[in-house]
């Protein structure tokens, strides 16, 4: 399963969502705090506070930055 943590209205986030519905890859989505320093959840899985970040448990991969995840989809999942 693959989990996107993502910003309600951040565009880079909305980039990598689209994507993964155009590839028809199933997600759970987990909506996180505007302010940096309420993002605990996504710090203690990716070491930063940044959004996106996707977490793909079958491949074993964290990443962070939208270009990164839209190059990483296309290579392992389009």
């Amino acid at each position: 399963m693959l989990t996107l943590y993502q910003l309600e209205g951040c565009p880079y986030c909305e980039l990598v969502a689209d994507r993964l519905e155009e590839l028809e890859i199933d997600y759970d989505s987990v909506w996180v705090e505007g302010l940096h320093s309420k993002r605990d959840e996504v710090k203690r899985v990716s070491g930063q506070r940044q959004v996106p970040v996707v977490v793909d448990e079958e491949y074993g991969v964290t990443m962070a930055e939208s270009q990164r995840i839209l190059d990483y989809l296309e290579t392992t999942h389009a």
